[in-house]
């Protein structure tokens, strides 16, 4: 991988990933792995991780209890454990003699929540309770953590408020979206309202479950949040109000993993593709917004949660896993 200079911040590389010859564009490369991957077969079993407010999140827990590493996996929106790029790293992992914990965060996966607190970009609190119990539970163990997307962004804010104190040895955030407000602004844009409509869709069929189940506060607009077709309309009329802030702005504002990069003390790797049609091209961080902590690697193709090679047979190699499972070896050795 080439380098370039840096100083006393972090540094950005180069990648060394080619994409599959016949799925050279950011659409192919986001779509494939969603549309065509069969769903990893995984063995795990589910604690509910009983949260200080009453509420609760899920674990999903693989690999040897008394293995001397544990990796934290925090999905994207709308995802679980279902989600097959955490299944496939928590494979890799756990042949790796990991043991693995796959969050799903307040409010996700099928299971409803207690509250009417419901997880969102800026919500690292239960993350770091979580980190908090791990390291309660086994001081000895080393702890890694590896984000998609807003898991990502989730992530990298938490690494930053957490600073020195963090109790995680090492982490990877792949697809994190630096800038909330450019990012919902371009998946409002050419092909990728195709993926805003998609996701639009999950986020309607959480806000039914949430209204089912639960009073909301005042504030909340379910009929506008339901109308939405886009994610500022939606975070203004639900996010933003469900959880205190005083519309989508300052929820984009306040939440975004951005200004916290450069607070990170966690040895951390940020993955992420040039072409990626949930970013803005040119609102990738520079070398100087990050930690001297903090690695930026760069694809020129990739997509979004895609970063699909060509394996030896041919076939389709998910190389996001790959990496990330090699780059915790090497970060954080057995």
């Amino acid at each position: 991988m080439s380098e370039m200079p840096h100083a006393a911040h972090g540094r950005i590389i180069e990648s060394e990933f080619r994409p599959h010859p016949w799925l050279r564009g950011p659409h192919a490369q986001t779509l494939i792995p969603s549309l065509l991957r069969p769903l990893p077969a995984l063995d795990f079993s589910i604690e509910t991780l009983e949260l200080p407010d009453g509420d609760f999140v899920r674990l999903g827990w693989c690999g040897a209890p008394e293995a001397s590493r544990v990796a934290v996996l925090v999905h994207g929106l709308t995802g679980g454990f279902d989600s097959k790029y955490l299944r496939g790293l928590a494979l890799l992992l756990v042949a790796q003699d990991w043991r693995v914990a796959m969050l799903e965060l307040r409010g996700g996966g099928e299971l409803p929540n207690r509250s009417a607190h419901t997880y969102h970009h800026g919500d690292t609190g239960d993350l770091r309770f979580l980190w908090q119990q791990l390291q309660a539970r086994a001081p000895q163990r080393r702890i890694a953590a590896v984000g998609w997307s807003l898991g990502a962004n989730v992530l990298l804010k938490a690494l930053g408020e957490e600073g020195a104190r963090s109790p995680v040895d090492v982490a990877v955030a792949s697809c994190a979206p630096f800038l909330l407000q450019p990012c919902a602004e371009k998946l409002g844009t050419g092909f990728a309202r195709v993926y805003q409509r998609h996701i639009m869709k999950g986020l309607h069929e959480l806000v039914r479950r949430k209204h089912a189940s639960v009073q909301l506060p005042a504030g909340v607009d379910v009929a506008a949040a339901l109308r939405a077709q886009d994610f500022f309309a939606f975070d203004d009329a639900y996010t933003a109000p469900l959880h205190g802030f005083a519309d989508a702005r300052d929820y984009y504002a306040r939440c975004q993993c951005g200004p916290y990069l450069k607070r990170i003390e966690t040895p951390t790797l940020i993955i992420n593709a040039r072409d990626d049609p949930f970013m803005v091209r040119g609102l990738l961080p520079r070398a100087e917004a990050l930690a001297p902590a903090v690695t930026l690697e760069l694809t020129q193709r990739g997509g979004h949660v895609g970063f699909v090679a060509r394996a030896r047979n041919g076939g389709l190699d998910y190389w996001l896993e790959r990496r990330i499972a090699q780059w915790l070896e090497q970060a954080l050795p057995a």
